[in-house]
């Protein structure tokens, strides 16, 4: 950090921190009692020397009269500067950014022809309310080809606009990508067809001190990188009872299976796995079934709905009703046995070859398509529609 002379006078007046700063002399300079030359510049800071509870939500200025402004610095207790521009007579500077909420700031300024510098300092007030957006997929992480970014916010978003501007999704192979908001607490990000195999995604969010309703500020500052692996789609034909497994194009597996029945059909569509349990408990009074099944040792269940339908290793049906029947109340289901520990099964088989963001398609199962925010489902909608529902 450069170190700057910290003399002069300083005094707070009103909202802006006032200086005067003495120079030495031009021809325009008032004349003194020796006969000598003196020039006197008045420096105004906005917010003033001294203030605790600074608006983070206005430019910092420094403005001069009598004079004009040589190097002026803002600088955060964390050593951040703002950046800031002059206008064409270096009589004022505007910082190109707002101050950071809840920070110490000091603000070094020179002016031409002084012999020192001045400074002034002051501290940002601190939001009421706060926001932070929960992201899908982690940092760091490994995901299928279907994986949007879905971020979760836990206040409602009315400024969709500003909190929108704020976050950027970009890929490595460069491909375009929008965002569409589901609800004011959901906006999720995608290209227009499945990442490519290999990709780098980076989540930006610059959130910090948006403004997302009215006295409700974000927190956040911010880079998610997460990968794309492999391609593996998975097309589920609900008539056929069977499932045919793709990866990077080459087909590597069939499976018989059994679908929802009749009175509970399966969803149709395409389907993201969102989630992975090597076992765990399925109660249908948790999804709206009254208490028809309560089965507390599901084997190798993969999430394709929020609503509770999976794609899941079954132990209790008969092996003959697999590729023969659709008997569930909506899932998927695939021979497997109980403890989730025998790797020959198909149900184990194909929850060893997935992960989160593998692409599950359901056809011909009887029932309509999948609302689109059911799950991580954004791929039901064209991308026309899908861009409609952008706020950029």
């Amino acid at each position: 950090m450069d170190r700057w002379s910290r003399r002069g006078v300083l005094a707070a007046l009103g909202a802006a921190s006032v200086v005067t700063v003495a120079g030495c002399g031009g021809e325009a300079g008032a004349q003194d009692a020796a006969g000598g030359s003196t020039a006197k510049a008045t420096v105004d800071v906005t917010p003033a020397d001294g203030t605790q509870k600074a608006d983070f939500g206005s430019p910092v200025t420094v403005a001069v009269t009598g004079g004009t402004l040589g190097a002026v610095q803002v600088v955060a207790a964390g050593g951040t500067r703002l950046k800031g521009t002059y206008n064409d007579k270096r009589t004022k500077w505007t910082s190109s950014a707002h101050p950071a909420s809840g920070t110490d700031y000091t603000v070094s300024a020179q002016v031409d022809g002084a012999d020192a510098a001045h400074t002034s300092r002051f501290t940002t007030k601190k939001p009421g309310a706060t926001f932070v957006g929960y992201f899908t997929p982690e940092d760091g992480s490994t995901s299928g080809v279907g994986m949007p970014v879905s971020i979760d916010f836990t206040k409602a978003v009315s400024d969709r606009a500003a909190v929108q501007k704020a976050i950027t999704v970009t890929a490595e192979p460069d491909v375009e990508i929008a965002g569409h908001w589901f609800s004011d607490t959901r906006l999720d990000f995608r290209p227009a067809a499945y990442w490519a195999a290999g990709t780098k995604i980076t989540l930006s969010l610059r959130l910090k001190d948006i403004e997302g309703s009215e006295g409700v500020f974000g927190t956040q500052d911010k880079d998610v990188v997460f990968h794309i692996g492999r391609e593996q789609i998975s097309v589920v034909d609900l008539s056929a009872k069977s499932m045919t497994v793709r990866r990077d194009g080459k087909q590597i597996a069939t499976y018989d299976v059994s679908g929802g029945d009749a009175e509970h059909p399966t969803w149709a569509g395409k389907m993201v796995i969102s989630e992975r349990f090597k076992e765990t408990r399925m109660d249908s009074t948790t999804v709206g079934l009254g208490d028809e099944y309560d089965i507390d040792d599901v084997p190798h269940a993969q999430r394709l709905t929020s609503s509770g339908t999976f794609i899941h290793g079954n132990y209790w049906g008969s092996p003959s009703l697999f590729g023969t029947s659709n008997t569930s109340h909506g899932c998927v289901g695939l021979r497997d046995a109980q403890g989730a520990d025998d790797p020959s099964t198909p149900g184990a088989k194909f929850y060893t070859s997935s992960i989160v963001g593998d692409v599950v398609e359901v056809r011909r199962s009887g029932e309509e398509m999948v609302n689109p925010a059911n799950g991580l489902n954004g791929w039901n909608m064209s991308w026309a529609d899908w861009r409609a529902g952008s706020a950029a």
